[in-house]
């Protein structure tokens, strides 16, 4: 093994635009353990009477899920997680990616429920949001560990009253997708369920391969819900179902088909008993309002897609559960949420038009709407994280989380500059460009006089996952970590990545790993030729799907310099055969049928032209990754080390698909700076742990 610092014998300083710091060593304002403090994810707020709820999944709490409540009528109040919840950890593993895990229930006589899975066993638990009783499980104890999982609730409307729903006079049901899972290499079993309050569980919905969206019409008279099958994923092909009701439970040969594809998602209904759903049946994600008889719809905004232009998407691909990008407020008023050109904007729909507020956000989650003619939601801009705001119709807002602390000031934060850029085959892409930004260095700059240098600074590529997914328009720490020191960010979306249309979207149609790969590369030849980065100092990065895209682009061209790769996709063959249901069959899109297409699955396969790499590279994961498992990374580091590419492999124990610990970003995001130094030729400024490369050529100092 290998000296770690064997891999820089001829490394060279090269002097930023100051001339006193290298491109890579500027001394940044933000450490990792910031970018790990900064990486709280609120998510999914609900509105329960004049209560805001909401899910924060922190990090320094081993990235625990806890459900957080707020009055929207007393200002200034503080945020305080719902009682008795301070060891619960509210999340599920449906679909391995979860989502939804949660429901917020104010009774009649104001008292509050939170009926939540909790990720340790997956059962549903009972919290009073008043804490004045003890949390106890709704559901059974599951024949194997957690092989009873819920997710995506929808409450079905009722009368009683909460404090005595022990007794069970509050008669609430509410339904959930449940994915059944054994001790058997069997797919799991799903399938959608009522669970009372009293602890009753039933069937609702069998027999399809999978279900979401489970709403309840305002009456409680019938429930709309989606399913669909293999080989589609839910932004292909899907349908969507009515069912009668009676005291919430599904009314026996009531069930049928209203709406059979296309790619059909978030149905819900307005307060005077109308189905909407989101469709992309007209080539861009918009609002309908569906025909309860026929099943036909009609789109609610005029000019929802403008044809030849930049079209808006209201949808957004339903990777999680229950998203929500429109939905009414207590006066009537259609709030959504939409992209346009992979940016973020909010509006209300009104007689058939779109008026935009004008919020200062250009990022927004799942939409809340409140009684009172406001919206709760989770939002950011480029110089704003994100932060559970109450926005107003005049776009006005304030901030209902916890006020975190400013850890970079604004002259120190990289704005986005969007692009597009030609790639291959005529084809054109698009991306978020980040410059290098310190306020310090260019105060140094300012000082010394010195001028700017003849070499860019380095490019950092990130291949977003999905990869049917889209680049955030938002201020991100993780991007900042690096322009803070010097390195550019390009944040590409690729050919396939949402918020540019159907068209676009599909672009990755048996073409994963060619089209995202190409793209990827042409955005940062792009930047080169453009003279904003050194054509020399190239890398990339991704996680997941990106990181498949990255060992692509690593094994099949020697444009990069250097490569990062978290938990990527290396061999297709074998994703195909060992992954999860969720995505069982999402290759028969992107690359071909298994197994018939096995020839094109070993063609496309980073791993089996582990001949062709030459690119050092840092590899990323963890242990308990049931989407990408650890023995995919192992293949990759085995395959540089026969042949012969310094390389470092970090393997974090007790993660998953991403890293949600606290410690272990910081270690992920210092292994990488010092990984990139060492390769580069940069000496990271701070105390950053350095880690070790592995270079088969040089021989370990005995």
């Amino acid at each position: 093994m290998s000296s770690p610092s064997s891999c820089q014998g001829d490394a060279h300083r090269i002097p930023s635009k100051s001339g006193a710091f290298s491109f890579g060593a500027w001394p940044s304002p933000l450490s990792a353990a910031d970018v790990a403090a900064g990486a709280v994810r609120r998510s999914e707020p609900q509105i329960a009477g004049n209560w805001a709820y909401w899910v924060e999944e922190r990090p320094l709490d081993r990235g625990r899920g806890a459900v957080v409540r707020v009055p929207l009528d007393e200002a200034g109040a503080p945020p305080a997680d719902v009682p008795h919840t301070a060891g619960a950890d509210i999340r599920t593993s449906v679909h391995e990616y979860g989502g939804g895990a949660w429901l917020a229930v104010e009774a009649p006589d104001g008292t509050h429920l939170v009926a939540g899975a909790c990720m340790g066993d997956q059962r549903i638990r009972l919290f009073d949001g008043d804490g004045r009783a003890d949390p106890r499980p709704l559901t059974p104890e599951p024949p194997s560990p957690r092989g009873l999982r819920y997710a995506d609730p929808g409450l079905v409307p009722s009368t009683g009253d909460a404090s005595n729903s022990a007794g069970g006079e509050f008669e609430a049901v509410t339904i959930w997708v449940r994915e059944a899972h054994d001790d058997t290499r069997h797919e799991p079993r799903n399938e959608l369920v009522a669970v009372s309050l009293d602890g009753t569980v039933s069937v609702v919905a069998t027999g399809a391969d999978f279900y979401a969206a489970p709403r309840p019409s305002p009456d409680g008279s019938v429930l709309a819900y989606l399913s669909w099958d293999h080989p589609n994923m839910p932004w292909d092909h899907v349908r969507l179902h009515l069912v009668d009701l009676d005291g919430g439970m599904a009314v026996p040969g009531t069930d049928r088909v209203l709406v059979d594809g296309p790619a059909v998602t978030q149905p819900a209904w307005s307060p005077d008993g109308d189905l909407h759903v989101v469709t992309d049946i007209d080539g861009w994600w918009a609002i309908h309002r569906v025909d309860l008889d026929s099943g036909t719809s009609e789109p609610v905004l005029r000019d929802a897609a403008q044809p030849g232009t930049e079209g808006r998407e209201f949808g957004v691909p339903a990777w999680v559960f229950a998203g929500a990008t429109y939905g009414w407020d207590g006066t009537g008023a259609l709030w959504c949420t939409w992209t346009s050109a992979g940016v973020g904007y909010i509006g209300i729909i009104r007689d058939g038009a779109l008026d935009e507020i004008a919020s200062g956000f250009t990022d927004f989650g799942r939409l809340a709407p409140t009684p009172n003619g406001t919206v709760v939601t989770v939002a950011a801009s480029w110089t704003r994280r994100a932060a559970v705001v109450e926005i107003s119709p005049d776009g006005r807002h304030r901030q209902l989380s916890d006020a975190e602390p400013l850890v970079l000031e604004p002259d120190d934060v990289s704005v986005a500059q969007p692009f597009t850029f030609d790639s291959d085959d005529g084809r054109q892409a698009h991306a978020f460009f980040f410059p290098p930004t310190n306020s310090a260095v260019a105060a140094d700059t300012a000082s010394s006089g010195t001028g700017p240098s003849d070499t860019g600074p380095p490019l950092l590529v990130l291949s977003h996952g999905g990869p049917t997914g889209a680049a955030r328009s938002s201020l991100d720490l993780g991007i900042q970590y690096w322009t803070t020191r010097g390195i550019a960010v390009v944040d590409v979306n690729y050919g396939g990545s949402t918020g540019y249309g159907t068209a676009y979207r599909n672009l990755l149609a048996g073409q994963w790993g060619v089209v995202d790969t190409q793209d990827c590369i042409n955005a940062a030849l792009h930047l080169a030729r453009e003279g904003a980065v050194d054509p020399q100092r190239l890398v990339i990065k991704g996680g997941s799907a990106g990181g498949y895209t990255t060992l692509c682009a690593l094994s099949g061209s020697d444009v990069f310099a250097a490569g990062i790769s978290r938990y990527g996709v290396a061999d297709l063959e074998a994703l195909a055969r060992d992954t999860h249901k969720f995505e069982a069959r999402y290759l028969d899109g992107l690359i071909g049928p298994w197994p018939e297409a096995a020839e094109l699955y070993r063609e496309r396969s980073p791993i089996w032209r582990t001949d062709q790499l030459r690119t050092p590279m840092i590899v990323l994961q963890g242990t308990e990754d049931r989407v990408v498992p650890q023995s995919q990374s192992e293949q990759v580091v085995a395959a540089l080390a026969d042949a012969g590419v310094p390389h470092a492999y970090l393997l974090f124990e007790g993660e998953g698909h991403g890293f949600r610990s606290g410690p272990n970003i910081v270690a992920a995001l210092e292994a990488e700076l010092s990984f990139l130094g060492q390769v580069l030729g940069f000496e990271p400024a701070g105390d950053i742990a350095r880690v070790e490369v592995r270079d088969p050529h040089q021989q370990q100092p005995q």
